[in-house]
């Protein structure tokens, strides 16, 4: 009995990594490519912040975000616009560097900021509104270039 046991639970781990590896997002070494960028401004009290940011249009590259990357351009990130607006929920699984997060509302006016997410993190960060967009740059970005909520964002070409 004892050795059918040991055989079963064999068996389980066998199939229960196969799952896992199949249910796995991809990892670095499969790394997408870039989705396309365009020009985002920010409008500060002390000035226009300008950057150049990634789109995730796409149900996929929305759920990749900037995973497995080991590095940001200071200037760099990724919007993930929504049409409709509507309360946007994220998290740090998979993503190596920390981030901030603007939660833009639909016309265009920071919401709220989640500074310096931290790294691998499970805890969700919500927008706690409906949003428009999320703009996702650097960890301490924000703060370094005097990014606040009330400010206004715009992009695109």
């Amino acid at each position: 009995m004892r050795r059918h046991s040991i055989i079963v639970l064999g068996l389980l781990a066998a199939l229960s990594s196969q799952a896992i590896a199949k249910a796995a997002p991809e990892g670095p070494q499969r790394r997408a490519a870039p989705a396309a960028t365009v020009p985002l401004t920010i409008h500060t009290a002390e000035g226009v912040r300008k950057f150049r940011v990634e789109v995730a249009r796409t149900e996929s590259e929305q759920a990749r975000g900037l995973m497995f990357r080991d590095r940001l351009d200071a200037n760099g990130g990724m919007i993930f616009p929504f049409k409709p607006p509507r309360p946007a929920s994220f998290w740090m699984r998979n993503t190596l560097i920390p981030l901030d997060l603007l939660f833009v509302r639909a016309d265009g006016v920071i919401g709220r900021i989640a500074a310096n997410a931290v790294p691998y993190s499970l805890d969700t960060i919500d927008s706690g509104e409906p949003v428009a967009a999320v703009v996702e740059i650097a960890g301490g970005r924000a703060a370094a270039l005097g990014i606040r909520s009330g400010d206004r964002i715009r992009w695109g070409g």
